[in-house]
């Protein structure tokens, strides 16, 4: 089954709107969380963690950090590391051979490198140009392809992907999609989220 991984983005939102939409769309079917915070201080995400914690707790599915090893160790969630975070071998010492770690790949050398240090999963892209807070360059689907083939964890595309965009996906072997916008900021999130997850599983 092709997993929805949930990235947050809580620039929008009070504290109570923004755990309202986190907890509609693990309702509408997310597989993944990550708290993604770029502007919070370490007490800020520390803070805003533990309530996201427990929301993936009570919906038994598994909540990463973005950036922040010594947090998801505080937290005791997993990490998504980028090409200028924290070494995944690194973290992988600090946190444990149980915790899911992350790693960004834009080429297949990232990717290998990434798989052989250590990584659960990979996040590829950007598909799609994004709104979000970091400065992304796209990633080809013929790029995005040769590292499927070449690694043997998961490979996520993200970038700029929503209902009406995912198509490209198709016969690419993915294993799930990262989404922010198209769910944080969705009408009715819990129903966006079910039809995404519907639509992915399709492809």
């Amino acid at each position: 089954m092709k997993k929805l991984y949930l990235v947050t983005n809580s620039d929008k939102y009070t504290e109570e709107e923004f755990l309202k939409r986190v907890e509609d769309a693990l309702k509408g079917g997310v597989d993944i969380l990550q708290l993604r915070e770029k502007e919070k201080t370490d007490l800020e995400i520390l803070k805003l963690g533990k309530k996201v914690k427990a929301l993936s707790d009570k919906y038994k599915l598994p909540l990463l950090l973005d950036d922040k090893p010594h947090l998801a160790w505080a937290l005791g969630c997993g990490v998504h590391l980028g090409a200028d975070d924290m070494p995944v071998n690194l973290a992988r010492k600090l946190l444990g051979e149980n915790t899911i770690i992350g790693a960004t790949a834009k080429s297949v050398e990232a990717a290998k490198r990434a798989q052989k240090d250590g990584a659960n999963y990979l996040g590829v892209g950007a598909i799609y140009e994004t709104k979000t807070h970091v400065n992304t360059k796209r990633t080809s689907i013929e790029t995005f392809k040769r590292i499927k083939e070449n690694v043997d964890i998961d490979v996520y595309a993200i970038g700029g992907l929503n209902y009406d965009n995912i198509d490209i996906l198709k016969n690419t072997g993915f294993d799930g999609i990262c989404v922010v916008r198209s769910i944080m900021d969705a009408k009715n999130v819990f129903e966006e989220t079910k039809k995404l997850k519907e639509k992915i599983q399709n492809l």
